[in-house]
């Protein structure tokens, strides 16, 4: 089975009504990205009749974007739902959180977003639950948590822009870390590129952050670009200092890495995955 670890089924449904049907045609489970009551209750109609891993948190983002610009209810509405799920272990990991910093307006939210991200690490380390880390222009940022993320269970990167030393330096200061990597390493994002060739297999992720990542010529990225990205990330490691790994190869580690990451869950008495 294929594994994506990071994917937003409602928004991609929306753009591709026969989304689901390809995903279980390509046998793929995913790690499913929700911050809103209606996305997460699609994804979990969806996961009923496919396999995939539920994630939900307040996104970065959230703070900057429409209304919640002006009014806090979407964002304590989405908080609040959060907590719920948690509670009633309705969900597989806490994400995707972290934080923002790609432009002023983000940059302007920054003090919502710290308040946010320790909501998240409490609920994280309180129920056992994955964390999933959204970094745009904050890789550094999350350094002076490492303490506390040495707690949780794991810790995904979600696209991971950082170095292989930066990595490496989380590993040494025991965070459980993987490291996720997209249609980025398709569109010639050097860092990202030589870091998906230097890390140790055993923490590489794969994704398609559908619909979010398209690849040139396409208006959205699908399940159907996970053959892609490994593909490459398969040519990335044969071209570097690394022993040659063929795509199907490396798509079972990732996905060895995947269940490593939800295992708690993957055996858990719902039987969902």
């Amino acid at each position: 089975m294929l594994s994506d670890a990071h994917a937003h089924p409602f928004d991609l449904s929306r753009l591709y009504g026969g989304a689901e049907a390809e995903r279980r045609r390509l046998n793929i489970i995913c790690a499913a990205s929700a911050w809103r009551a209606e996305e997460f209750l699609y994804n979990e109609r969806a996961a009923s009749v496919f396999p995939m891993a539920l994630c939900f948190a307040v996104h970065p983002q959230l703070p900057a974007s429409g209304n919640a610009a002006r009014d806090s209810k979407p964002i304590q509405d989405s908080l609040s739902f959060m907590y719920k799920l948690a509670g009633e272990k309705r969900i597989d990991a806490v994400g995707e959180t972290g934080f923002d910093l790609y432009n002023d307006e983000f940059r302007a939210t920054e003090k919502i977003q710290d308040e946010l991200f320790e909501h998240h690490l409490c609920i994280a380390e309180k129920h056992e639950l994955p964390l999933v880390l959204h970094l745009r222009r904050a890789e550094q940022k999350i350094f002076s948590y490492t303490k506390r993320l040495k707690k949780i269970t794991s810790v995904v990167f979600h696209s991971y822009q950082g170095t292989a030393d930066e990595a490496a330096a989380l590993l040494r200061r025991g965070v459980n870390a993987y490291f996720s990597f997209g249609t980025t390493i398709l569109l010639n994002h050097k860092k990202a590129m030589k870091s998906c060739a230097a890390l140790e297999a055993e923490r590489l992720l794969f994704e398609t952050d559908a619909p979010y990542q398209s690849l040139r010529g396409n208006a959205y990225s699908s399940y159907a670009d996970i053959n892609s990205v490994i593909q490459k990330a398969s040519e990335l490691r044969s071209g570097a200092e690394q022993a040659p790994v063929k795509a199907d190869e490396l798509a079972e580690i990732a996905g060895m890495n995947f269940y490593a990451v939800y295992k708690k869950r993957l055996n858990d008495e719902t039987g969902r995955i």
